[in-house]
């Protein structure tokens, strides 16, 4: 039976990441292929960590990092010429196979039309179906030949609708350690070992930051007034988040805060954390398996907040707490996330060790049940559909 050249060789993966949290899964991915593959190439969006694992970029994949309706609407023409754009390059270029990460609103309309153009798609990351706007399991099931679930209460939403679904656990959960050496951390990043250190994660994107910067630090601020040998670490991802939150220091009057910026190395500023202030999303749950405990908090435009509860299932927002299955972590959303509220919580946590204690407990069962050696699962299943693959011995 013919099988095609074992290196891989003529094989071309199209991939589409739309944020910070999606490079980062799709970097551990396409490294994870090209262990099988190593001569197969990734072309589509890309942040700089899947370029770094060799993947080409067509467009900046910071165009299509926005959240909230308003944020979307700002960027809409721009973003849907985009895909457009990248719709006829898919389909003059056709790849053996399509994988889209996580930006559902962006990739499920181009997963659409390639299907429909016999071009199988996977879709890594389910969308949270299970939290809001569930009607979107119909459209799902028009746009992808299969669906790789993240988490373990996800497949049966899709099994139940038809949709091929395979759960592979987090990758992340594979590259974390299940015991964070805070004491090294700290040593490496030159911080007194008995400090009370606090990691600020106010999120990924300038759209984020817009919202969130001021609220970070006038909480800090706070904070610092009632323990003044308080110490931040603040992980930004990019130079454009870091000059945003510089510039909004200033204008705070917050220099001389105890405040160290870090460019990237989130996993560093947590592990030497005593606890966390954390924007919601993918940060949460980096922060709940690097053990660490955290309050959770978000601010989106009053109409896209409005739009979202009006659509949300469940009571919570924080991957933690979704993952329990109960609040674990406080959640201090929109108007209840006040510098007052926020800096109280977090003074809360810090001086009760058998809270801290406690969550650490619930931080390394979810762990446990998140480590599934990701990258060689979802391998297995995209490898199924590749030409002359799914046969081979």
């Amino acid at each position: 039976m013919a099988q095609q050249n074992v290196t891989g060789r003529g094989v071309r993966i199209g991939i589409v990441a739309g944020e910070a949290s999606g490079d980062l899964l799709g970097s551990h991915l396409i490294a994870a292929l090209r262990e099988k593959l190593p001569h197969a190439e990734f072309v589509g969006i890309a942040g700089p960590k899947m370029q770094s694992a060799g993947a080409q970029t067509l467009f900046p994949m910071e165009k299509l990092a926005v959240r909230g309706y308003l944020e979307v609407l700002r960027h809409f023409r721009e973003i849907l010429a985009i895909r457009r754009k990248l719709k006829r390059y898919f389909l003059q270029n056709p790849p053996d196979l399509f994988i889209g990460v996580d930006a559902p609103d962006f990739n499920l309309g181009l997963e659409k039309t390639l299907k429909a153009h016999g071009i199988p798609t996977i879709h890594y990351v389910s969308p949270s179906v299970w939290a809001w706007r569930r009607e979107r399991v119909k459209k799902i099931a028009n746009s992808v030949t299969h669906i790789l679930a993240l988490f373990p209460f996800e497949p049966k939403i899709y099994q139940d609708a038809g949709v091929p679904v395979s759960y592979v656990g987090h990758p992340m959960a594979d590259v974390i350690p299940l015991h964070p050496n805070r004491g090294a951390m700290r040593a490496q990043l030159k911080l007194p070992q008995e400090a009370s250190i606090i990691a600020l994660l106010p999120g990924s994107r300038q759209s984020e930051l817009h919202y969130m910067a001021e609220l970070f630090i006038r909480t800090a601020q706070i904070v610092a007034a009632v323990k003044p040998d308080i110490h931040f670490l603040v992980p930004l991802v990019s130079r454009e988040t870091r000059d945003y939150f510089e510039a909004a220091l200033y204008r705070l009057g917050a220099e001389k805060l105890h405040l160290k910026i870090l460019f990237g190395h989130a996993h560093a500023a947590l592990t030497a954390a005593n606890v966390a202030l954390v924007a919601s999303g993918t940060a949460t749950l980096e922060t709940a398996l690097l053990k660490r405990p955290m309050v959770i908090t978000y601010k989106l435009s009053k109409f896209s907040a409005f739009l979202m509860r009006r659509k949300g299932y469940l009571p919570y927002v924080g991957l933690p707490n979704v993952l329990a299955g109960r609040f674990i972590v406080p959640e201090l959303l929109q108007e209840d996330g006040t510098p007052e509220n926020l800096a109280q919580a977090l003074l809360n946590l810090l001086q009760d060790d058998q809270v801290q204690a406690g969550l650490q407990a619930e931080f390394e069962s979810i762990h446990q049940q998140l480590r599934q050696n990701t990258a060689e699962r979802a391998c297995e299943v995209i490898m199924r559909y590749l030409p002359g693959w799914a046969t081979k011995a």
